[in-house]
Order: C-alpha cells, then sequence, then structure tokens
C-alpha cells in the first residue's frame, strides 16, 4: 500500500525539533542515549509484512468487510509479564471474537492492547501527599508507582525493560496460536475457570455450541477445512507515547522503501498529545505503519480536517483510524458534527468507539471507576449515530482484562461502588472483567444488527 510517507523533511528523531508533551524528564541526558542506542540495535518486536496485513484489514473494516475487536490493559506492569495473565487476556479476546463473529456474521480483526502499552499520560507532571511532590507515575517503562523518590524518578533502564517483556508477551501469543491454542475447533481451550460461574455462561456456551456445529458441517459437506479456523491472526497495539521508546525501533525498510515502527503493528495518539504542531503527529506522519488518533469533545471538524491532511495525505484506506471517545453525555452533541465534518473533506478513515475513557468518574472514596450502563449507553449511541448519517462504526476499542476484578460498576453481577475495593489492581484506569466484556461483546452484536 503505497503512502506519502518517505518525506525529505521528516526522520525517526524530527519530532524532537517540535514542542512534545507527556515526555518524561532525565536528569541523565547520556544514560537517555545509550538507552535508546542499545534498544535501536535490538530485533524488531514485530515485521513489516505483519503490519502490511493489518493495514488490508484495516481497510476492509472501512468498507464494512471486517470489524476491529481492541481490548486490553489501560497500562501493563512489567510485573505481570507471566505467561497465565497473557494466556487470560488472550482468552477473552478470543472469547468476545466469537461472540462477535456470531452476530455479526462477519471477520473479526484481533488487536490486543499488550506488548508494548507501559507509558500512561497524566494530568499533571508531579503528585503531593501529605507535603511531598514527586513527579507522576507515568507508568513502568518509565517509572515505578510507589510513592517513594527513588521510585518515582525516570529510569532510561526501563526502556530496555519494556521492550524485553513486550518481546516475550508476543512471542508467547505466537507460540499459542502457533501451537494450535486459538483453533475454532477447540474453543474449550479459551474457557476461563471463574467463567462457569458467570451469568452469561450459558448464553455464551449456546453462540459456542452454534458456531462448533456451523463449522463441523461445512467442512463434512465440502471435504475441506474451513479456511483460517485453525490459526487466528492477532495483533499488537499501544499508545505511542514514549517518542524516545519509539523512535528507537523506527527502521527503514529498504525493500518497501519506507520507515515502520517495530515496536507495535498499530500505534496510536492519545488525546493529550494530538496537537498539530506537536511532536507525536509530527512522528506519526512519517510512518508506514497504519495509525490511530484518539478524538475526545475538545476536537472540531476544522481540527480533524487538518489532522487527516497531515496524517494521510494521499486518502489511503486502513491508513487512519479515528478512535473517538466522548462519554455517554457527550456523545450525541459532538459526534455527528465531527463525521459530517470528515465526510465534507472527503478523508477516508475508519471509525472505531471507545466508550471506556469519555466515562471515568470517582467515587466518594477517590477510587476510579466507570458505570457500565454508560459504557453501553456511549456504544449503543455510536452505532445509532453513524448509521442515521450512513456512516460506519467499524470497531470498539475497550480497556478489559481476563481477571477476575472489580473495577468498573455494574454488569450481570450488578457490581457497586461497595464492591470496587473487592478485587481493584489497576494502578491506573478501572478495566472491565472478564464478564463484563463478554457481555459487552453480546451487545454489540445486538447493536449491530439493528
Amino acid at each position: 500500500m503505497a503512502t506519502a510517507t518517505r518525506l525529505e523533511d521528516w526522520s525517526p528523531d524530527s519530532w524532537q525539533r517540535r514542542t512534545t508533551l507527556q515526555q518524561p524528564v532525565y536528569r541523565d541526558r547520556g544514560a537517555l542515549e545509550r538507552a535508546v542506542l542499545s534498544l535501536s540495535r535490538l530485533p524488531p518486536i514485530v515485521v513489516s509484512w505483519e503490519i502490511d496485513a493489518l493495514h488490508a484489514h484495516l481497510a476492509a473494516a472501512q468498507r464494512g468487510e471486517r470489524f476491529i475487536l481492541q481490548g486490553g490493559d489501560c497500562a501493563e506492569s512489567l510485573e505481570d509479564c507471566s505467561s497465565e495473565r497473557i494466556v487470560q487476556q488472550l482468552k477473552i479476546l478470543l472469547q468476545m471474537s466469537l461472540v462477535l463473529v456470531h452476530g455479526l456474521k462477519q471477520p473479526i480483526v484481533r488487536v490486543g492492547r499488550m506488548a508494548g502499552q507501559y507509558a500512561k499520560p497524566r494530568s499533571t507532571d508531579t503528585e503531593t501527599r501529605d507535603g511531598v511532590t514527586l513527579p507522576s507515575y507515568r507508568g513502568d517503562i518509565v517509572n515505578r508507582a510507589p510513592f517513594e523518590a527513588a521510585a518515582r524518578e525516570p529510569d532510561p533502564e526501563l526502556l530496555l525493560r519494556g521492550y524485553e517483556r513486550a518481546a516475550l508477551t508476543l512471542n508467547f501469543v505466537r507460540a499459542l496460536i502457533d501451537g494450535g491454542f486459538t483453533d475454532l475447533h477447540h474453543p474449550e481451550y479459551w474457557d476461563l475457570d471463574f467463567m462457569r460461574h458467570s451469568p452469561k455462561y450459558e448464553e455464551y456456551k449456546r453462540i459456542v455450541e452454534s458456531l462448533s456445529d456451523s463449522l463441523h458441517f461445512f467442512e463434512s459437506i465440502t471435504g475441506r477445512p474451513v479456511a483460517d479456523s485453525q490459526r487466528v491472526e492477532f495483533y499488537a497495539s499501544h499508545e505511542g507515547l514514549h517518542l524516545h521508546y519509539e523512535q528507537a525501533q523506527t527502521r527503514y525498510i529498504q525493500r518497501r522503501g519506507r520507515w515502520y515502527n517495530l515496536s507495535t503493528h498499530l500505534p496510536w495518539i492519545g488525546v493529550r498529545t494530538a496537537g498539530l504542531e506537536h511532536g507525536h503527529v509530527e512522528y506519526f506522519r512519517g510512518l508506514a505503519n497504519p495509525i490511530a488518533v484518539k478524538v475526545g469533545p475538545a476536537a472540531d471538524a476544522a481540527y480533524l480536517k487538518e489532522l487527516t491532511r497531515v496524517l494521510n495525505p494521499d486518502n489511503v484506506p486502513g491508513r487512519l483510524t479515528l478512535i473517538h471517545r466522548f462519554g455517554a453525555k457527550d456523545i450525541a452533541a459532538k459526534l455527528p458534527a465531527l463525521i459530517e465534518g470528515v465526510r465534507a473533506g472527503g478523508a477516508e478513515v475508519l471509525w472505531i468507539c471507545d466508550p471506556m475513557h469519555g466515562n471515568t468518574e470517582s467515587t466518594s472514596s477517590g477510587l476510579k471507576t466507570r458505570r457500565f450502563d454508560n459504557i453501553l449507553a456511549e456504544l449503543e449511541a455510536a452505532f445509532r449515530i453513524h448509521g442515521e448519517l450512513g456512516s460506519r462504526l467499524g470497531g470498539v476499542h475497550l480497556e478489559l482484562t481476563g481477571d477476575n476484578v472489580t473495577e468498573c460498576t455494574g454488569g450481570a453481577r450488578g457490581l457497586s461502588d461497595g464492591d470496587l475495593a473487592r478485587a481493584y489492581r489497576s494502578t491506573v484506569d478501572p478495566r472491565l472483567n472478564y464478564e463484563q466484556a463478554l457481555e459487552v461483546a453480546m451487545r454489540i452484536s445486538r447493536y449491530a444488527a439493528r
């Protein structure tokens, strides 16, 4: 797919000549430069042909031929890079994709928020407790969560630790896929132990049985296996927030004649760093990867017109994804004008809904949570608004976990504020647990069928 990404005035480090937000301040610049150099010499985590394959799938989703399921942790932890947690995350995404295949009757593109989601934007650069002010925790690739001076000091060596954990994570996912873990003939491999106690389990089981029967029926009458039934594709994504990390893994692929970020398949720009003249947009405009941008209530049609021009000047399908995140209370007022504005400008984009970030709130005890009803309300409104305007919602972006956590209220078990402390494990944002995530997939199937 040809894109105008080999620009004379662009290089992997040209972002450093722009104002760049949400970057940590390292006291030892020499240590940072040594870490970046070491990282630039290590093997890539993904390869260019995988990126190009995802680009083609995103273009198909833009045409309404596929649906994107993008989900995973709000912020990965280096300590949580374990086989058990990786398997749990993969299981819930596979379960959700089965439900979506059954309901939407089209291929699902699975994209994990994993293998690199180690940096997080913060509202302020510092945090104060009991009169003590320290740097904010910016994710495990930057510093550490404990409120201690040594832990909060940005450490360049963590860039290398993040790379190592990301590579280990994705290599294990690939091994599971190659070993038959994702074989659609055996969805029982994906059962989460605690799933059997869910009020939604019987509905999920009926869906699995229906798909299994259909699969075996088709193979019996045709005498050949269904394509892709034994091995599914899986892609990684993360917010490309820490630009020294992203720069170090950006390589020029001679045979393609383009620059690729080989730390992930699909990097995205967050709302806080999407300024047109800022460093993140400058860095992303030169990549051959398909890219995404989070779009919030502050965006308007004029901004999106210029953003799409800068990031996708050749208007290539699948190149640019806009992930809108307004919150249930603002989506009806904000989304229609943006859809109409993008259409009026003739831009080719893939629309995805993130119903999580705009619905974050704090309880009386200070815990951040998200109300399940608000998440569903924003999703339902997104499908309705796109449909009414003749647009297409091509995917969903969720913060979720395969763990049995209590971080978002509501859902089939009716979790309340009082339940949150029972299993609240996130260090940053609240996530859907396995049961809530599966219920979201079931609801999406109904919304899209209307």
